[in-house]
């Protein structure tokens, strides 16, 4: 991948991941929340920021001290 298809999928994954964070805080305001998707939700999330922290690895160069 180049460097500007990575930015390009590092701001569809960011967006992705507010979404989600809005999904859960609105499903968890719920009276009935349910709890199995709300767990579904939080679990996509946390891939979400790993996949995140692998983009912006890939774009900052390693530097060697």
């Amino acid at each position: 991948m180049s460097p500007e298809e990575i930015s390009q999928r590092l701001e569809l994954l960011r967006i992705e991941h507010r979404d989600l964070d809005a999904a859960i805080i609105a499903l968890g305001s719920a009276a009935v929340a349910d709890q199995l998707q709300l767990a579904r939700l939080k679990k996509r999330k946390l891939k979400l920021r790993d996949e995140i922290a692998w983009c912006e690895d890939q774009l900052i160069p390693d530097i060697i001290a």
